[in-house]
């Protein structure tokens, strides 16, 4: 970081690496270290670390504290200074940005599927490698050795993504799409099910921090109204998202699975116009943890503000470079994903022929009438591509599809 308040410049610089002298060997006089990925931090953030890297026991408990978002003023008061807030521009603006609301989010939706669910299940914990991510989303299968909550995270996470990017109408800052979001992305993971998509009723504690959130119900659902309403009035897309980022965890406005929603929740603005979506790949954990701590504990947002902007210059670097060489998705398949898949596998194990009178018999109520005549040609041309190689993506074992093709021809008619 160059230059201080208004004059504020970001650099590029790639993740670094710090070195801390472990222990000595016992069988020579070698030294060993153990390295540490972390973010490029300014000297703020270095403050911040080493404040929340302390033990909990020399750390001072607090609580919520109102002024934090009182001395907040949309428009007036700015996290993101304006030079910075140039920079994420220059950075993140699309070839879209001229195009309707959502564009160049649902032009590159597959890639952002696998990478943000992926990344975002990863700062909570999760296990899953990317490949296997791209696996469970695209083909449905599930990782060898895996727990079903991991497995269960990220489909929560491409259904939640789903729902901002393939209706616009989604994309906006209102207090039910945040409440949207948390019941995509907590189901099947709360304790209690009445919990899920609902702001909570009893005292929360954050385990690795001695901040002490809301515990008032009335007071709880007061603030978060206030925090959204707040940032809705954010005109910067930027500041929009970060805002979003620290306030919407700080409050702790749901039992569990808060800072998942803050984090699908800071791609609302960009979403919105046409800029490149944050997708958090290959943010350190360790990083964002002891970012959101300095959140909590002394409200102070210099260290999530490194980690965000290294964030969103990496997700530039993932999608706004590469836009050109991506086919853009198919939106029609992508809605009936799930109905294309069920009369395809339908008709081969039910070894019916591939034709039009066998497709409308199966077809879902949930394809719309303006849309069944286009998805009967998608069902047709799927059996017309249909082979060995690609049929596991319907579920079909490849005894089954050469017994059809044998009997029916394979052709679509």
């Amino acid at each position: 970081m160059l230059g201080e308040a208004r004059s504020v410049r970001y650099v590029r610089s790639p993740p670094t690496v710090s070195g801390v002298l472990a222990a000595q060997e016992q069988a020579g006089d070698t030294m060993r270290a153990v390295g540490e990925v972390y973010v490029p931090t300014s000297p703020e953030g270095v403050e911040i670390k080493a404040y929340v890297r302390q033990p909990r026991a020399r750390r001072r408990p607090v609580g919520y504290k109102l002024e934090f978002l009182e001395q907040y003023h949309p428009n007036h008061t700015a996290y993101l200074p304006p030079a910075l807030r140039d920079q994420l521009h220059a950075l993140g603006r699309s070839p879209a940005d001229q195009t309707p609301a959502g564009t160049f989010a649902r032009d590159i939706l597959n890639r952002l599927l696998i990478d943000l669910s992926w990344a975002s299940s990863q700062l909570e914990g999760n296990t899953y490698s990317r490949l296997d991510t791209e696996r469970l989303i695209e083909f449905g299968q599930a990782a060898e050795g895996k727990g079903a909550l991991e497995t269960q995270m990220i489909l929560n996470h491409k259904q939640a993504i789903e729902y901002l990017v393939l209706d616009p109408a989604h994309a906006q800052l209102t207090p039910d799409t945040i409440i949207a979001l948390h019941a995509f992305l907590s189901d099947g993971l709360m304790a209690d099910p009445a919990a899920v998509g609902r702001i909570r009723r009893r005292a929360v504690e954050i385990g690795s921090s001695v901040y002490l959130p809301v515990a008032l119900p009335q007071r709880l659902e007061e603030l978060f109204r206030i925090v959204v309403q707040m940032a809705a009035e954010i005109q910067d897309p930027f500041e929009q998202a970060f805002f979003l980022m620290v306030h919407l965890p700080y409050l702790q406005p749901f039992e569990d699975v808060n800072k998942r929603v803050s984090r699908l929740a800071a791609n609302i603005p960009f979403i919105r116009h046409n800029l490149c979506p944050l997708s958090f790949i290959d943010v350190p954990q360790q990083a964002y943890v002891d970012a959101m701590i300095g959140v909590y504990e002394l409200n102070r947002i210099e260290l999530l503000r490194d980690v965000f902007v290294w964030a969103y210059e990496r997700s530039c670097q993932q999608y706004v470079a590469v836009k050109q060489n991506l086919v853009p998705p198919d939106i029609f398949r992508l809605r009936y994903r799930q109905a294309l898949t069920d009369v395809v596998a339908s008709i081969v194990k039910n070894d019916e022929p591939a034709s039009r009178d066998a497709v409308v018999a199966k077809m879902p109520a949930t394809v719309a009438e303006p849309d069944r005549e286009h998805f009967m040609h998608l069902v047709l041309d799927e059996f017309a591509a249909l082979h060995s190689g690609n049929a596991v993506r319907f579920g079909i074992r490849p005894l089954e599809l050469a017994a059809w093709q044998e009997k029916h021809g394979g052709d679509a008619r």
